[in-house]
């Protein structure tokens, strides 16, 4: 019953998404098979969308919002594209340390969400 319990458990913690360091320097989850690579500053959050084969998409005229989970409080925060693959928001502070922040945009009218917590 012991090893049943414990792999059982070794199988939830392996099939939880690792986020991997992205070529932005930030951190990259999937999102409907796409790469989604988030780099937080103190200014800004700013996602990098790519093609399953990791060729940028193309954000111009995108809609997407990012929400930020911190001490209780959701905040939204507007994106806007820019060239070639980003989705760029201003931050009015910093992210709190621990913060869930979730990424919901629709790209060339196809819909996209990535979580990234920490």
């Amino acid at each position: 019953m012991r090893t049943t319990v414990t792999a059982l458990a070794l199988a939830l913690l392996l099939s939880i998404p690792a986020h991997a360091a992205g070529p932005n320097g930030g951190r990259v989850t999937m999102a409907d098979d796409h790469p989604v690579e988030l780099v937080v500053s103190d200014t800004a959050l700013t996602f990098f969308v790519s093609h399953e084969d990791g060729k940028p998409i193309d954000t111009a005229g995108a809609t997407a919002k990012a929400y930020i989970q911190a001490g209780g409080k959701t905040e939204t925060l507007p994106l806007k594209g820019a060239a070639p693959n980003r989705l760029v928001g201003d931050l009015k502070a910093p992210i709190p340390q621990g913060a869930k922040i979730v990424l919901s945009a629709k790209v060339h009218g196809h819909g996209l969400q990535a979580r990234f917590e920490p």
